[in-house]
Parts: structure tokens; sequence; C-alpha cells
């Protein structure tokens, strides 16, 4: 249990504006060693790799039993913070939230990335259903007695359709970010919200670190930087590039050779 807390304490302690949290996106334990020994302050599993990693598509398809066995593992090949994907938590209801953070902390993990979306379905949960979800994940982790950083992710960019008002997405994610703190939530994750001033306006807005995922047309890291960002995470990148790589290497090795 020390070691946990001091694991937690050292990740929270590492989302700060003007000297964001780094996070290289994980998908097992030879690639935590990976990045762990290249000096990362902490590591993160990402669902999508995850599961692609192991056949499966992302949106739960990949077993609980087995997400856990995977990260596990990872926690036990580095002696650093572990914060686990956990998608939109393996059940829509708060007490079958609250079993998959038991399991979750049964494991060694210090944090979660928690989504609103509605798996299987293209809207998310309102938010007074997703505040109530959150706070049953703190509720139970009060009750292991364990600490456990919530980042609270919201799909809201991802599925706003391309004529969404910008100013109604700005107005939905900060009420939003504010029912997700008071619910419990450590940190706001926004993948999909790419626009500076936007992301700027949302730092300023909430008490909790925003974190923002790398992608084409984002920001670079220097400007999301400067604009207050907390924690930025690569997502699927580390494993598509990686997978680019293998995919070089087996063209040359079995391609034509004429």
């Amino acid at each position: 249990m020390t070691n946990e807390i001091s694991k937690f304490d050292a990740f929270r302690t590492l989302h700060r504006k003007g000297n964001p949290l780094l996070l290289l996106n994980i998908w097992d334990a030879g690639s935590a060693k990976t990045v762990a020994e290249a000096g990362a302050p902490a590591i993160a599993t990402g669902s999508w790799a995850v599961a692609a990693a192991n056949g499966y598509a992302d949106g739960e398809t990949l077993p609980l039993a087995f997400a856990l066995h995977a990260t596990k593992r990872i926690v036990e090949a580095v002696e650093l913070p572990v914060t686990m994907d956990i998608e939109s938590g393996y059940g829509r209801t708060p007490a079958q939230l609250a079993e998959t953070v038991k399991k979750v902390l049964d494991i060694g993990v210090v944090g979660i990335n928690l989504e609103d979306q509605i798996i299987g379905q293209n809207r998310l949960y309102s938010i007074s259903d997703q505040a109530a979800r959150i706070r049953a994940c703190r509720k139970s982790a009060a009750a292991a007695g364990v600490p456990l950083f919530i980042n609270a992710r919201s799909d809201l960019y991802f599925q706003a359709k391309e004529d969404a008002n910008e100013t109604h997405l700005e107005q939905e994610i900060l009420a939003r970010a504010k029912a997700y703190h008071e619910a419990g939530a450590d940190g706001l994750f926004t993948p999909g919200l790419l626009q500076e001033k936007a992301i700027e306006a949302l730092c300023a807005a909430t008490p909790m670190p925003v974190n923002i995922m790398v992608m084409p047309d984002c920001p670079t890291i220097e400007v999301l930087i400067k604009i207050g960002v907390s924690r930025i995470s690569f997502g699927p990148g580390p494993y598509l590039a990686a997978m680019e790589s293998l995919a070089g290497q087996a063209n040359s090795t079995y391609g034509p050779t004429t």
C-alpha cells in the first residue's frame, strides 16, 4: 500500500502547467519497459493499442479479464506509476463501474481513463449520468483505501458533427468539466479538441489538469505547453509507428526480390 501511495503522489504531481506529463501510450510489458528505460516518469496504456496488439477491435471487445491481465504484467514489469485506459468502464451502471474499479485497483494501477461515450452507440452519457459514474469510481477507491487518479475523458469533440456550433461545444465541455470535477475526477481528457483558443480557454476555466491527445492538426507540443495543457498523450500513435516499422522490415524480408 505504501508503494502505491507513493506512486500515486508522484503521478499526481507530474500534471503541471508549463511542464506537462508526456505519455507515450503503450500496449504490453515489453513496450512499457522500453518507454520506462528511455526515461518516462509514468506509464499509460491505450485501449486501442492494447486491443489491437491482442487481435481485438477497440470498444471493450477485449475482455476485461484479458485487459486486467495485460495491465498487471505491465505494472509488474516497471517501477513507475501506471495508469490504465478502461474505456467506458466495462459497465453502464455506477454499481458495475464500482466493481470494475475494484478489479483495477487490485492489480496496482494508480490511475484510470474513463470515457463518457456509451459503448456501441454514437452518443454520450448525460452529464448527470456520467457524474454518477465518476462518483461510483471515487467511492469504490475510497472504500478500498487506495488512491486513484481519475482522468475523466469526454468524447464530445470526437462525436461532434462537422457543422457543430463551436460556442455550444465550448459551453458543454465546460459544463461537463465542472460536473466531473465536482463528482471526484482529478483530470479532464478531451481527445479531438484541436483548436488552440478553445484548449487555452478550457485550461484556464477548469481547476483540473487538462489532457490533450496528439493528433494530425493538433497544436504542437510547444504550443500546448504554452497555453496551459498539463498532460499530453499520444494515443495509438506509438503502436501504429511500431507496426509501420515492423511492416517495413517484413516487406523487405518477405517481399519481392526482383
